[in-house]
């Protein structure tokens, strides 16, 4: 059967051919039996075959494990089984990606894992990159720029249309910066909330997909949550900060963002205000402390430096508590998911892309990067959504109404641009 064309979301680049279909429009079809799983599977494979010695998002195809997969799904689908995924084509981040739970949670509902995605290779000490099979993982809006890291393979790949949704995991921003350089969704669940093989507890599990409902379809199997229905009678409190108080923004990410943010207020949903109006009596909520030498000492071997661990411990309490309070007045924090665009595949000189995602794997919250918009570069930007712990639910439901808003914006010539893929 041939499959039907699908709407993308704002901001996809295309991939000729038709649009791929979004998760949920593949389980339906699959479910309903109007499309076969091996159809749908190896529609992706051949996308794959054609864009990936460009993108070298894959470090490994699995075609004939994938194809024997897809057939076991049509037989249970054919047999009576429901599977709320079924036959969705999957990538998993990295070699060892198919032990992680995730993972395994997203299979046993139907999805088919079709190859291990990019991560970044040895050799250098940064993180926003990715080495492919066949060569260095390329941005699929600009081959000149890196898609980011350490989740880049899952990035590109779902931002150039070869699978609607794939794993990552997220210890400083790894799923979320990849996504805003993407220009895709990207997760960061709530640390804890999933099972993670991180010492350091600083590491959530995630998910990066086209669609926010995707993500909303991930959340679904993977915990067994619903995502909620419909959104509060009043306005949630919405913060926003373009650097917490201490990063390096640039000026047009920070304007992205904001126009985004100002855009999901257009909603009505959220009511956006400036940090500093919600100062009460302790000014301490202005600003968060720079969590990057806690970060790096709390990642660091164990033992090679008590007294940094001791520092990085009472700073990170800190923070917490400036959180924990600025939570008691808000619902949400919205900043730039990066202070930078996506820089060259030489690395990133002496910036930290990670300065306003690192201080939410510090503090556990869960944290959601979505579309913002394209830089004068033709590079994407996102918008970051923070919310209090375990309360993904409330950012995914605001994910798919900035999605809706977006897609009902009059065309832009950005959303026309092609990716090298």
């Amino acid at each position: 059967m041939t499959l039907p064309p699908d709407s993308l979301p704002p901001g996809s680049p295309p991939l000729g051919g038709f649009p791929p279909l979004s998760a949920e429009r593949i389980a339906a079809g699959v479910r309903a039996r109007e499309l076969r799983a091996v159809d749908v599977v190896a529609a992706s494979l051949a996308r794959i075959e054609r864009a990936d010695s460009v993108l070298c998002a894959f470090a490994e195809v699995w075609e004939e494990e994938a194809l024997r997969r897809a057939a076991a799904v049509d037989e249970q689908v054919a047999g009576g089984v429901r599977l709320p995924l079924a036959g969705v084509p999957i990538g998993v981040k990295g070699r060892a990606g198919l032990r992680a739970a995730p993972a395994r949670a997203l299979i046993a509902a139907g999805c088919v894992p079709v190859g291990a995605t990019s991560v970044p290779g040895s050799g250098t000490h940064w993180q926003t990159w990715g080495l492919g099979a066949g060569g260095r993982t390329v941005n699929p809006w600009r081959a000149d720029r890196t898609p980011g890291g350490s989740s880049a393979g899952s990035a590109a790949a779902v931002a150039a249309g070869l699978v609607p949704m794939a794993t990552g995991s997220d210890g400083a921003g790894s799923v979320r910066i990849p996504a805003a350089w993407c220009g895709v969704v990207g997760l960061k669940t709530t640390n804890g909330r999933l099972p993670s093989a991180d010492r350091t507890g600083l590491a959530a599990a995630g998910v990066l997909t086209r669609y926010a409902s995707d993500a909303a379809a991930y959340w679904r199997c993977v915990r067994g949550e619903e995502e909620g229905e419909g959104y509060p009678s009043a306005p949630l409190t919405a913060v926003w900060s373009a650097d917490l108080g201490f990063a390096d923004t640039d000026p047009e990410p920070a304007a992205l963002a904001h126009g985004a943010a100002l855009r999901l207020a257009d909603t009505g949903l959220v009511r956006l205000v400036q940090l500093v109006q919600l100062v009460r009596r302790n000014s301490s909520l202005v600003r968060l402390e720079d969590p990057g030498p806690a970060w790096l000492a709390l990642r660091a071997a164990p033992g090679t430096d008590p007294s940094a661990v001791r520092d990085a411990d009472r700073l990170r309490a800190e923070n917490d508590r400036r959180l924990a309070a600025l939570f008691a007045d808000a619902d949400l924090i919205l900043t730039p998911t990066t202070p930078n665009a996506p820089h060259g595949h030489d690395g990133p000189g002496d910036r930290y892309s990670t300065a306003l995602t690192w201080a939410f794997n510090l503090s556990g919250h869960p944290a959601m990067s979505i579309p913002a918009g394209f830089d004068s570069d033709g590079c994407p930007a996102g918008l970051q959504l923070v919310a209090r712990h375990g309360e993904e639910s409330l950012l995914l439901r605001l994910a798919r109404a900035a999605e809706a808003a977006e897609a009902a914006r009059p065309s832009y010539p950005e959303r026309e641009r092609e990716s090298p893929a």
